[in-house]
């Protein structure tokens, strides 16, 4: 096998590859024995007909494509692994010359992977995340803790009307111009009011209602919608009210608290959850700093991104989505269906996320080589315990099952992360500014209520 190598612009190349007339008569015989059971000719029985006669019946081309996949199985990665190119996409495979009997010629159109200019990357200024929690932030999290544990009556007063927040037992008839539609149609159906589960507008028609109503539901289908066919449709739906569920909020006092956590009053659950919460906010605010942080980084350097290594994050990002959503029993095409997107229009979405990750990363990679920084083999060895402690399993064994491959992988994640821990030490954070005077009353007035 021989490698030619050209340099084409904007970080492309082109692989020009060619095998020896034998490996293309092996590949060929390999397709024979693979294909063999598909060939009916007069005379033999099924799956004995000769190469040489399959060939003279059908031609030798009808094992080119066969030939071909085996070839460039092979062939590819050895090349690119000679031509000591950084490879960062799919290869575009053309063929330039096939015939039994003589050297097989393809060429391989690859994107490399694009020199990175930095600019500034220590000391610089980003905004700090708050860690503060404010009294309106601890109110709101007693107001979900209210709710998990909130009481769900039926209601007994006929005379009781719907609000939000209740749950209503409906029947409901949907028609568009009077014909009625697929999954237009339910009977006793729980539905909780505010919950948005339904049309925009349908939920708030039942406010102001009884249990035994009927109710005529006028609703336009949004735009884009998963039934094309309904999209911007105007629709009646005739309602039939049955019970109605009220929630009712426990108490926010002593008893409340006692009731669901260790402290006897609310004063000192307040105070508990409020430490909670900034615990959570200061984890949080870690993450968010070094986020700002590597923005900012990488917003002050330059890199090109060949568009066919956009396109392969893009394409294995799809991938990914097709894999997780298979193990859900979920077609790619019915999620999409869902959103009213075609697949054009989801890879094009993905592309300025694609973009800021890739960029990202070689920004990153580009400071880590010129700093020179390295995962320690006591950061190695102790990524290596946490996965024998996860999958129960001696670190020894580990090293073992994973090889030098994943080794390599880990290390390479290990000195990234090393290289953004440095980025953050190095940079000033600056505090957010408040928009207004009135955010600042706000806030000590939210403060003096707590008090």
């Amino acid at each position: 096998m021989s490698v030619k190598v050209e340099t084409l612009e904007k970080n492309m190349a082109k692989l020009t590859v060619e095998v020896s007339a034998g490996e293309l008569t092996n590949a060929m015989e390999i397709a024979y024995k693979k294909n063999k059971n598909r060939f009916n000719i007069p005379g033999f029985r099924k799956g004995k007909v000769p190469m040489a006669m399959v060939e003279k019946m059908y031609g030798p081309q009808v094992f080119y494509e066969d030939a071909i996949n085996t070839i460039l199985d092979y062939s590819y990665p050895d090349a690119v692994k000679e031509s000591e190119l950084e490879v960062v996409s799919r290869p575009e495979i053309e063929v330039v010359t096939i015939e039994k009997g003589q050297p097989f010629v393809y060429t391989a159109t690859v994107a490399t992977k694009p020199p990175v200019e930095l600019g500034q990357y220590k000391g610089v200024e980003a905004e700090k995340a708050a860690t503060t929690v404010s009294a309106k932030e601890v109110n709101a999290e007693l107001d979900r803790i209210r709710e998990q544990n909130a009481r769900i009556i039926t209601v007994e007063d006929p005379e009781y009307i719907i609000k939000d927040g209740d749950i209503v037992n409906i029947d409901f008839d949907g028609s568009v111009d009077g014909v009625a539609f697929e999954g237009g149609k339910g009977e006793n159906y729980p539905l909780t009011i505010g919950s948005h589960s339904f049309i925009a507008g349908f939920e708030e028609q039942l406010i102001g209602h009884k249990s035994g109503d009927n109710v005529d539901v006028n609703v336009t289908f949004p735009t884009p919608y998963a039934a094309k066919e309904l999209e911007g449709k105007a629709a009646l739906f005739k309602v039939v009210i049955h019970d109605i569920k009220e929630k009712q909020l426990p108490e926010l006092d002593d008893d409340f608290a006692s009731e669901v956590s260790e402290f006897d009053t609310l004063k000192e659950y307040k105070a508990s959850v409020k430490d909670d919460l900034k615990a959570r906010k200061e984890k949080s605010a870690a993450q968010q700093n070094e986020a700002n942080v590597v923005k900012a980084v990488v917003a002050n350097a330059k890199v090109e991104i060949p568009e066919a290594m956009l396109k392969t994050n893009v394409e294995n990002t799809i991938a990914d989505y097709e894999s997780s959503m298979n193990q859900q029993g979920i077609k790619l095409e019915q999620y999409l269906s869902y959103l009213g997107q075609s697949i054009d229009e989801f890879k094009k979405s993905l592309e300025p996320q694609a973009e800021e990750q890739i960029k990202t990363s070689l920004v990153i990679e580009a400071i880590m080589k010129a700093e020179n920084i390295t995962a320690t083999d006591e950061q190695i060895d102790a990524r290596i315990d946490e996965m024998a402690e996860q999958y129960k399993m001696e670190a020894s064994k580990i090293r073992e099952i994973i090889g030098e491959p994943q080794l390599k992988t880990i290390r390479s994640d290990i000195s990234m992360q090393n290289t953004v821990d440095m980025l953050v030490a190095s940079a000033v954070l600056t505090d957010a500014k408040k928009s207004s005077k009135k955010d600042d009353a706000a806030d000590e007035e939210e403060e003096k209520t707590e008090e």
